[in-house]
């Protein structure tokens, strides 16, 4: 019997092996069966028996499909004294989950009907047959590992020699093994990643950039990067993840989005046109110029390209004292008759005039010369014009520049309200 057994053991490795049926998947245990068989041969004459063992080993494929072997022996009561059987089965659950798994099953094989005369081989071919079977059974659980079964089968061996057999098979059934679907090594029970090959060192889950940290930890996992970047790159190292960096190879601040701002204007270098020069996001990061150079920014500027003050939109004040001195009645210079002689007077009033000019030095100023009704026009045409000329000459004599002064005549054209208030010189503002 044991050299039975041994055998046994042996055919079923060889049908396992030889059809590839090792190989694992995912939540298909294997599941060995042991117990005894009590067999019904068809021909009542033949008798029946009860015998030992009655061994099955399986392998369960998924959605319900298992397939494997299983070999019994008995003894026959009456014509066949040995009777031993070895199949190829495929079983189906009917149900998956649960306290209580019905099965069916079916199978091919061989059946032994011995005389009790020794043969070589434990299935000569006078005394085997080949073998149809299918049936039904049950498995109820009674833990996590072990099951008892109960399985009944009907067994076609029609050839010569043989009889059709009714067999019962009563034991138990423990299931072991783990599954291994993506075949990296980890039991599907422990590996977080049990589709995809990975390494034992993450719970079976692959590490693709070999960064040390598992794909499924790893928010960039084609991309070697840090534990502290969640496993993705940062190349300048300003703890800003490449992908989420706008300046990825310059260190920056995570208030740039990861670039740099040189100047410190807000302004991120890469937007900046002037990035050594802190100026505003409106210009481009650059200062607004100040093209006449009065504080007044040139977009401000009514006048950008003359000198002035905020007050007046960075154009030129005001000259209101010249306004004023020109408006004042008293601001002109009075001439002897016929003559262009300045007196103390007069000249007091062009240093007045030439104070007012230092101030406003963008004003220009126009002297104006006239003369009484003495005399023939054309004479005191250019009398006027020589009294606006003298006045000149005496403000260039004092430092204010020829190109800022302009003189008229107007003769007696523009006469006073008497011939003494008629020769005189008044000012006025110029362009």
């Amino acid at each position: 019997m044991k050299k039975h057994i041994t055998l046994a053991i042996a055919i079923f490795a060889w049908i396992f092996t030889s059809n590839g049926l090792i190989a694992q998947t995912a939540e298909n245990p294997w599941a060995i069966g042991f117990g005894a068989n009590i067999v019904s041969i068809d021909d009542a004459n033949d008798g029946s028996g009860t015998g030992v063992p009655a061994l099955s080993l399986t392998r369960y494929l998924g959605g319900g499909f298992s397939i494997g072997a299983q070999y019994s022996s008995n003894s026959v009561d009456k014509s066949a004294e040995e009777y031993y059987t070895i199949d190829g089965i495929i079983k189906y659950n009917i149900v998956e989950e649960g306290n209580v798994i019905p099965y069916l099953f079916a199978g091919y094989g061989l059946s032994r009907f011995g005389d009790g005369t020794t043969k070589e081989g434990m299935f000569p071919s006078e005394e085997s047959a080949r073998t149809t079977l299918g049936g039904a059974g049950i498995n109820v659980k009674l833990n996590d590992k072990w099951a008892a079964n109960l399985s009944t089968s009907m067994r076609n061996a029609s050839e010569k020699g043989s009889a059709n057999q009714l067999q019962h098979v009563i034991g138990l059934t423990y299931l072991f093994g783990s599954g291994d679907s993506d075949g990296d090594g980890v039991s599907d029970k422990k590996d977080i990643c049990p589709d995809v090959p990975g390494l034992k060192e993450f719970d079976g889950c692959p590490d693709t950039d070999g960064d040390g940290i598992p794909d499924n930890k790893d928010s960039c996992p084609e991309e070697a990067g840090t534990a502290e970047m969640n496993g993705c790159p940062d190349s300048d190292g300003d703890g800003i993840a490449d992908g989420d960096d706008a300046c990825p190879n310059a260190a920056g601040s995570s208030e740039m989005n990861g670039c740099p701002d040189s100047d410190g204007d807000k302004v991120a270098d890469k937007d900046d046109k002037c990035p050594d020069v802190a100026g505003e996001m409106a210009n481009n990061g650059c200062p607004w110029p100040d093209t006449d150079g009065d504080g007044v920014l040139d977009k401000d500027d009514l006048c950008p390209d003359v000198a002035g003050v905020a007050e007046n939109g960075g154009c030129a004040a005001e000259p209101t004292k010249l306004i004023d001195f020109i408006a004042n009645s008293e601001s002109k210079i009075y001439f002897g008759s016929s003559s262009v002689y300045i007196g103390k007077s007069g000249k007091e009033l062009v240093m007045k005039l030439k104070e007012l000019l230092d101030e406003y030095s963008d004003v220009n100023i126009i002297i104006q010369g006239h003369a009484s009704e003495d005399g023939s026009a054309s004479y005191n045409m250019k009398l006027s014009i020589k009294r606006a000329e003298k006045v000149k000459a005496l403000l260039e004599a004092e430092g204010v520049e020829s190109s800022r002064i302009t003189t008229e005549g107007f003769g007696e054209t523009k006469p006073a309200s008497d011939r003494k208030s008629s020769r005189r010189v008044e000012f006025n503002r110029g362009k």
